[in-house]
């Protein structure tokens, strides 16, 4: 049975915000494993929009740059969106009722398929569909903007503390 898993950069103030949180190299290289090690990604449709940029060569990348695009191109992709018409490459529109969808993939594959977006993460709590939560806390203050949790932040046990870069911290939580 597979484990869903969302886990995304965020502030210290609970924001998460692509824009303001370019990577060090050490967490490039700790996301190009953990997307590398994956089964498959779940999206909603605002984060697939945004991750699309990899799907396209760009002679200009650097070996990580590559790299990271190279094992996000490998991997399977379920976008759920109603108002997508199609997908990209190796992604599967999920334009009904997701939760059946959802439900399924957990119980055919095995390994960690990765959550993308926090409105959409917050549906899958309300269903009790996530399994792991990872916060990736960076040493910054936006004072607004998307929150990690959508919703109120479900009744959580802390598993996991642990350093992936310089000034990156991982906290790593499941549902109690």
């Amino acid at each position: 049975m597979a484990k869903l898993v969302f886990g995304m950069n965020q502030s210290l103030d609970g924001y998460v915000d692509h824009q303001k949180f370019r990577p060090s190299p050490a967490l490039f290289r700790h996301f190009i494993e953990q997307v590398r090690d994956l089964s498959g990604i779940v999206y909603g449709r605002r984060l697939y929009e945004i991750m699309r940029y990899w799907d396209d060569d760009r002679p200009h990348d650097d070996a990580g740059e590559q790299a990271f695009a190279a094992a996000w191109r490998s991997k399977p992709k379920w976008v759920v969106s109603r108002s997508l018409k199609s997908v990209g490459p190796n992604a599967t529109l999920v334009a009904d009722d997701f939760e059946p969808t959802i439900r399924r993939l957990k119980a055919e594959l095995v390994g960690e398929l990765d959550v993308g977006g926090p409105d959409f993460a917050g549906s899958l709590t309300n269903l009790g569909l996530i399994d792991e939560y990872r916060l990736y806390i960076h040493p910054i203050v936006l004072g607004r903007g998307t929150p990690f949790f959508s919703g109120p932040r479900p009744p959580l046990r802390l598993v996991v503390s642990d350093r992936i870069a310089e000034d990156v911290i991982r906290l790593t939580y499941v549902p109690a």
